[in-house]
């Protein structure tokens, strides 16, 4: 599949969409059976010193502990093209701004994420 800024916006669009709607499948639709992701949250939630989940199980666990934050909100503010990735750029409902850059496999679905937060 080949991103472009129309395809990965629509991505991006949708993604948040889903987690603001909650919907834990539709959100692990994007993600390669094998994905790896790495994020501060979690080293903060699970103790995980490198902040490296791997896996579709593992990373649908993790995202479903998030999905219980009762204000949990995403606003969509932009996305970047790369070769073969894109990222994500949005506003948690904390006012923290937060990108997570993706790779993705041959079938669009995203293989890695660095998920990165401000302050």
């Amino acid at each position: 599949m080949e991103l472009t800024h129309d395809n990965a916006r629509a991505r991006a669009k949708g993604w948040c969409d889903a987690w603001n709607r909650r919907d834990l499948d539709a959100v692990m639709e994007h993600y390669a059976q094998d994905v790896v992701l790495t994020s501060p949250l979690i080293v903060k939630r699970w103790g995980i010193a490198d902040g490296r989940l791997q896996g579709k199980e593992r990373v649908r666990e993790n995202f479903a502990i998030g999905m219980r934050n009762a204000g949990l909100h995403f606003d969509f503010v932009d996305v970047l093209l790369g070769v073969d990735a894109f990222c994500v750029i949005y506003r948690r409902e904390t006012g923290v701004l937060v990108s997570d850059l993706c790779l993705v496999d041959d079938q669009g679905r995203t293989k890695r994420v660095i998920a990165c937060h401000g302050e």
